[in-house]
């Protein structure tokens, strides 16, 4: 009898295993994009499934690939053609990126909803992700046309003005290797992207495999459309396999999972040995809290309970930065309860296509179990307020063969003395209600998650969010601070921004990604540079103060953008501020503060007499410097930035100006109907001239100093 059974459970066996066999030949094998060709690893690879549905769609692996060439690939190929573009014309790069993948948005959606994403899930990944390659795209206003750029202000080194320091930027020489989490598998890929792309540096993305199909197919039409130099982005679907034996210190490796897993790749020995800078970012506990000012007749109260549920459903609570923790005073606790479960029980879940569906599967069933398994761990010092742990009711769906979960309130009435509440994250529509006395316990059960990406307080009461933010700050990467005023405009607290800062201490990573300009420098290396002002500015191509000028040979402000020249330079007359002039000035400004009146008693003041407004002394130093008896390229002035008064000027001095061309950054020119004549004011080739204004006084002294900025016509169009 026991022999027979065996048998049969081997001839089981031997079936299912022939049906698996049959089943991967006839699946779609998902590619890697490697070394300038797409590529199929070995071997049947990992089965991936339709979410939904449960049935299998494609197979994944990365079996065969030759990672080292991969990574030399990427230094050689992609690095060179990046670091050869400035910033300018990487950010237009991105721009267009994002228009051509909003143009093929459609079949993205197509293929998410695949990934249980409902059409609100699928528009934070596929939309949200594009967008963040638009925000991107639109930090190169910001800096130079070069493939460089300064940071930070000068530093004087010398008495004598002859010595000084800098900073410059530059992108490293290595590639970014991106490992990415399953549940935001476009966003997760593009708002990475986005930032190495612009910085300089390319990437080799690897997403999680389980929905790495939706990956690939944006990464399919990223390389077909040809907007990218080739080796800027290099894809693997399937394992990463020994890749991080091959980085060196020239690199950046990033990584967006688990903590667990996070650790162990932060502490591969190459990573330690080669100080290959490391940015994790980890699934956090983060936490939402109800101020004591927050009853059940104010907006606020609203405001709460749907955050609270959106956070639950949205994406089926697959979210790095969804709330996990939700703190509300003691005596509100049970009616705030109440009123999260009526919401969530207006929710209703099954097939992502279908238009009443709100909340649709996990990713996977394998990620079901996960979650199940981890809510069997809270429930050791919390219960199930809403929802269950077993069974679902779907819409247009089956509950069994899709990886459906319904969503779970948990209450937990001793948060200070339990602590899986604070330790165990349930990475689905899971989220426990637990009490606090005061404020102060608040924030201090907030941090017990030992750091999160972020949190957020509901509260009308200034004192209130003052109080919070100031003392949770050290525990929390971004802080929502959540009332009426903001509600209706406000993205949320769910949601990362590409211009803020993404990441958070402790437990979430300790890293960061995005936040604009601040994200960009993870990819360049920061050097300090030292000399006189004229290399520095020969360097820079940023004129420094003191540096030698250069003769423009005839006025600057006849000179189109092309033909000027950074250092271009004139010292201009002599004029003499009288107090007539300083009376003339005050009546037509209406400035008449008590130091530019001749009335006033000086005694116990800063002056010695009546003194010039320092916006007369730059409006006389205008006078002195701009070239108007005719036309010129100069179109208009585009603004004063900078702009200092160090030292009074009295009637009966005498000031000149040292005028020079301090940097110059070329604009896009919009594009034109051709259908259209020609109408006056349409947009035409044109830059952005920023000069150093130095005003000097009789004793060659500065009185004043600032960057005025000058939109400048140029010959041709960039």
């Amino acid at each position: 009898m026991y022999n027979a059974k065996r048998s049969n459970i081997k001839l089981q066996f031997s079936f299912h295993s022939l049906a698996l066999s049959i089943q991967l030949a006839n699946m779609n094998k998902l590619g890697n994009y490697v070394t300038g060709s797409w590529i199929e690893g070995d071997g049947e690879g990992q089965l991936l499934y339709n979410a939904v549905t449960g049935a299998a769609i494609s197979s994944a692996t990365s079996d065969g690939l030759d990672f080292e060439s991969i990574l030399n690939y990427a230094r050689e190929k992609g690095n060179r053609a990046l670091r050869k573009m400035t910033f300018q014309e990487r950010g237009r790069m991105l721009r267009a990126l994002a228009l051509h993948l909003m143009d093929h948005k459609e079949k993205f959606y197509t293929i998410s909803y695949q990934s249980g994403a409902t059409k609100i899930d699928s528009w934070i990944d596929i939309e949200g992700g594009i967008g963040n390659l638009f925000s991107n795209a639109s930090l190169r206003r910001k800096l130079p046309d070069e493939p460089f750029c300064l940071d930070g202000d000068p530093i004087v080194l010398s008495k004598g003005n002859t010595f000084m320091g800098h900073h410059i930027l530059v992108p490293k020489e290595g590639v970014a290797i991106h490992i990415n989490a399953y549940n935001f598998p476009v966003w997760g890929m593009l708002e990475k992207i986005a930032v190495n792309l612009l910085a300089g540096i390319p990437a080799v993305v690897k997403p999680a495999t389980v929905t790495s199909y939706l990956t690939e197919a944006v990464v399919r039409e990223i390389i077909s459309s040809k907007i990218l130099p080739e080796g800027a982005l290099q894809l693997i679907c399937g394992s990463a396999g020994n890749i991080l034996n091959f980085v060196n210190s020239q690199d950046v490796v990033t990584f967006t999972g688990s903590a667990t897993t996070g650790l162990k790749l932060k502490s591969h020995l190459t990573i330690l040995s080669e100080a290959v800078p490391f940015n994790m970012e980890a699934d956090s506990l983060n936490c939402i809290v109800l101020g004591p000012d927050v009853t059940p007749d104010k907006p606020e109260w609203d405001i709460f309970v749907r955050e609270v549920k959106k956070e639950i459903i949205v994406k089926a609570g697959q979210k790095c930065t969804a709330i996990r923790r939700i703190f509300v005073p003691e005596n509100k606790v049970e009616e705030m309860s109440r009123a999260i479960a009526n919401e969530l029980d207006k929710t209703v879940v099954g097939n992502p296509l279908n238009e009443k569906v709100r909340m649709g599967s996990l990713a996977g069933q394998g990620q079901r179990n996960e979650v199940r398994s981890q809510v069997q761990k809270l429930l050791a010092s919390s219960q199930i307020i809403y929802g269950s742990l077993d069974s679902v009711a779907v819409l247009d769906a089956d509950a069994t063969e899709g990886a459906f979960l319904s969503p779970m309130l948990l209450l937990n009435e001793n948060p200070f003395t339990t602590e899986a509440s604070h330790n165990v994250e349930a990475f689905g529509p899971v989220s426990t209600i637990m009490p606090y006395k005061t404020i102060d316990d608040a924030i201090e059960l907030s941090k017990k998650g030992k750091g999160s990406l972020c949190t957020t307080i509901v509260t009308a009461d200034a004192a209130v969010a003052k109080a919070y933010v100031l003392a949770a700050a050290t525990h929390h990467g971004r802080i929502l601070v959540l009332n009426e005023e903001c509600a209706k405009e406000s993205t949320g607290h769910g949601s990362p921004l590409p211009l803020l800062v993404h990441g958070g201490p402790g437990r979430a990573g300790g890293g960061e990604e995005m936040g604009g300009l601040r994200g960009i420098r993870h990819y360049l290396q920061r050097t300090a540079i030292q000399g006189s002002p004229t290399m520095i500015t020969a360097i820079s191509n940023v004129y420094q103060a003191n540096a030698k000028g250069v003769d423009p040979g005839k006025h600057p402000f006849k000179k189109y953008f092309e033909e000027l020249v950074i250092g271009d330079q004139i010292v201009t007359e002599k004029r003499i501020i009288t107090s007539e002039d300083i009376d003339k000035f005050a009546a037509l400004s209406g400035d008449q503060f008590y130091a530019h009146l001749t009335s006033t008693d000086f005694t116990g003041t800063m002056f010695e007499q009546q003194v010039a407004h320092g916006y007369f002394i730059m409006s006389a130093a205008a006078g002195l410097f701009v070239d108007s008896f005719e036309k010129n390229p100069v179109l208009l002035n585009y603004g004063i930035d900078e702009l200092r008064f160090t030292k009074p000027v009295y009637p009966g001095t005498s000031v000149y100006i040292r005028f020079s061309c301090k940097e110059k950054i070329a604009q896009e020119q919009k594009e034109q109907n051709p259908e259209v004549p020609f109408i006056k004011g349409q947009d035409i080739p044109k830059g952005i001239v920023k000069w150093l204004v130095e005003i000097f006084d009789d004793a060659d002294e500065t009185v004043g100093v600032g960057t005025i900025l000058t939109m400048v016509q140029m010959k041709n169009k960039i």
